[in-house]
């Protein structure tokens, strides 16, 4: 299966260009679209989820154009934004029998099958019974996970899903985004780049509505072996070859610098082994 975006731009009426000109290629399996707070994100997935229509482009799923089969499209379509309201006086049971009724599970049988199923693949069957109401943040984005999954769906986008959880709902949550991508195309928006790191086989980063990149997080760690280096202190505004990355204590409480440069600065310049959030902070600011 194939997500295919063309050329997509979006300004609102504000005048703020919120898109332009995306093109992105989307296959099976987990993809993660990075950037910061209001790079964008969140306009291209309501987009691709048919809530907003783009100003110019198309967006091509399995060969067919979505906004000329948005009927057949949204049944194919998951989508689950940061904040999702729900009926929190009702126990995940009668809330799932009630939404897979709405997707058409006429049978009772049916529905009992599709329930158990997804309760099952997202960790939620010994609080079935249980009001929704009473569900941790991370429960709460597992029954949005359920819900999507009570129908065959091929395309699920989920925008900013471990924002605010606990580490280990996070990664029970991540390891449920893994484990559905495996026949599926799931799209991933994080400003998190650790989560797109350990799911994604596929990524892009978007900034000011731009593509800045799209790669594989193992080609873009690859790209910048030899060329990241630790240093307490630089001055990398007389050096224009060399970005300053990232700042961070040590263990001893000095301030350490992460530079990319293709060569030492200087004597007390260390290499070091790249990361996905070198790559990620160097296409921002290379960009900038």
């Amino acid at each position: 299966m194939t997500l295919s975006i063309q050329n997509i731009s979006k300004t609102y009426p504000n005048q703020t260009k919120a898109l332009n000109a995306i093109e992105l290629e989307i296959n099976t399996g987990m993809f993660g679209l990075l950037g910061p707070n209001g790079a964008g994100k969140s306009s291209l997935m309501r987009t691709i989820a048919t809530l907003q229509f783009p100003d110019t482009g198309n967006i091509l799923f399995e060969g067919k154009d979505i906004f000329e089969h948005k009927h057949w499209f949204r049944s194919c379509l998951g989508y689950l934004p940061q904040e999702f309201g729900v009926y929190k006086g009702e126990s995940a049971d009668s809330l799932l029998n009630y939404f897979a009724l709405l997707k058409g599970i006429a049978s009772k049988k049916d529905r009992r099958k599709a329930i158990d199923h997804v309760l099952s693949v997202t960790n939620l069957l010994d609080a079935r019974k249980k009001k929704v109401s009473n569900y941790s943040g991370g429960m709460l984005r597992r029954f949005g996970i359920a819900q999507l999954l009570l129908t065959d769906t091929k395309l699920i986008i989920v925008d900013e899903p471990t924002a605010g959880l606990d580490p280990e709902e996070r990664i029970r949550f991540l390891n449920i985004l893994r484990k559905i991508s495996q026949d599926k195309v799931v799209i991933f928006s994080t400003h998190l780049v650790e989560d797109v790191k350990h799911l994604c086989n596929e990524m892009a980063i978007i900034n000011n509505g731009k593509l800045m990149s799209s790669i594989s997080p193992s080609k873009a760690i690859e790209s910048l072996n030899g060329k990241i280096w630790e240093v307490d202190e630089i001055d990398t505004d007389e050096d224009h070859s060399s970005i300053k990355l990232s700042d961070a204590y040590d263990e001893n409480n000095q301030l350490i610098s992460r530079i990319f440069s293709e060569k030492p600065l200087s004597e007390n310049c260390k290499m070091v082994k790249p990361k996905l959030e070198d790559y990620y902070f160097l296409t921002l600011k290379q960009q900038s």
